[in-house]
């Protein structure tokens, strides 16, 4: 749903902008509190400093992800939008500046999203998908019974409802600030319907990723907090519950567990999807872009500002061979992503702890004598 240059007029996309702008201001100071692990109980302060990588990992499987168009309907596909997955692994504030730092590659690096529609994107991508999908997930969360199940179902119920929400917050841009004399009503009625079918796969690969992730570390998927990871002892041959004791219903910190394997395999799974598999996936255009092309609206759309970007359209300028070259794209993107990522986190986290050590100071519990 990446909007280019040109569907909407400069004064509601700067208007966008400016709604964008204050929602990462507010973000900043919200993921200042998300990646505070030591505020989670039993975490330990050795566990302060994970938050920030396991951070640029979302941002970065997300990038990835959103290379892999999924065909939903004759000649449309969907990609992921990746709000609500974030937002239920790391938290709603960090989960926009997640999606927003993908968009920001994305337009800047890959000429993928108009940049004057930058915050038109953040807006209906990051934005909306987050705040709709993590306060549906709350409610969900507090009615179902408290198990991973429920969390996977719950995250499976939010991405379906973020992905049309997401579509009529477009929509409704576009009746304000439409560059095409088109119907509205009808615009309306092929975004939301387009994104209903969209909305099934964001659910499901938000469901999957959520349900694999709890199911190895639960700790580390911020909407699954208060979960705990049974025990296992093998019996004949099988894995069944241990009986749970006073000792094993105590969590296990989480300080004392490393999320280096999680790590790992995340960067692995994010470069093996963007390397390779992207290769496969469906060159139909998405779901706006059929829109915009079923009812005029893309006679409007401009020349990306970076259209002639060493990588713009997701590959390497001067690789004739499609796949090495889309491979590559996909690789360096992956790569740029996470370090930009976590190189933002990482400044947000050490940002808490400098105003947490000048709190402290300033206190007069602080104070020596």
């Amino acid at each position: 749903m990446h909007a280019p240059d040109g569907f909407i007029d400069v004064p509601v996309s700067a208007a966008a902008g400016v709604l964008a702008a204050g929602a990462i201001a507010v973000s900043l100071r919200g993921a200042r509190r998300e990646l505070d692990d030591t505020a989670r109980p039993g975490a330990g302060a050795g566990g302060a400093d994970r938050t920030a990588p396991l951070a640029g990992l979302v941002a970065a499987f997300i990038f990835a992800v959103q290379m892999l168009n999924f065909p939903v309907a004759a000649g449309t596909s969907g990609h992921l939008l990746g709000g609500a997955l974030a937002a239920i692994l790391v938290g709603p504030y960090t989960g926009v500046l997640c999606v927003s730092v993908v968009l920001l590659l994305q337009a800047v690096l890959f000429a993928d999203g108009g940049l004057t529609a930058l915050g038109v994107n953040i807006t209906t991508m990051a934005l909306t998908t987050t705040v709709v999908a993590y306060a549906l997930f709350r409610v969900l969360v507090k009615v179902l019974p408290r198990s991973r199940r429920s969390v996977t179902a719950a995250s499976f119920v939010a991405a379906l409802v973020s992905v049309p929400a997401s579509a009529v917050v477009f929509t409704l841009l576009y009746a304000v600030g439409g560059t095409t004399d088109v119907s509205i009503g009808k615009v309306a009625t092929a975004m939301v319907g387009v994104h209903v079918l969209i909305g099934l796969g964001e659910a499901a690969i938000t469901a999957l990723t959520v349900g694999a992730v709890i199911a190895v570390r639960p700790d580390l998927v911020h909407g699954a907090r208060g979960l705990r990871q049974k025990l296992k002892l093998r019996v004949d041959g099988e894995l069944v519950d241990a009986p749970e004791t006073p000792e094993s219903a105590e969590p296990v910190p989480a300080a004392a567990r490393s999320p280096r394997r999680v790590w790992i395999a995340g960067l692995v799974t994010s470069l093996v999807l963007a390397g390779f598999v992207s290769f496969y996936a469906s060159a139909n255009p998405d779901g706006l872009e059929k829109v915009a092309a079923d009812h005029g609206i893309d006679k409007q759309a401009e020349e990306h500002a970076t259209a002639d970007s060493p990588l713009a359209d997701y590959g390497v300028k001067d690789v004739d061979d499609a796949r090495l070259s889309g491979g590559l794209a996909g690789v360096i993107g992956v790569g740029v992503t996470v370090v930009a990522g976590t190189g933002v986190f990482w400044a947000v986290r050490r940002r808490r702890a400098a105003d947490d050590e000048r709190a402290e100071t300033s206190s007069p519990a602080g104070t020596s004598v």
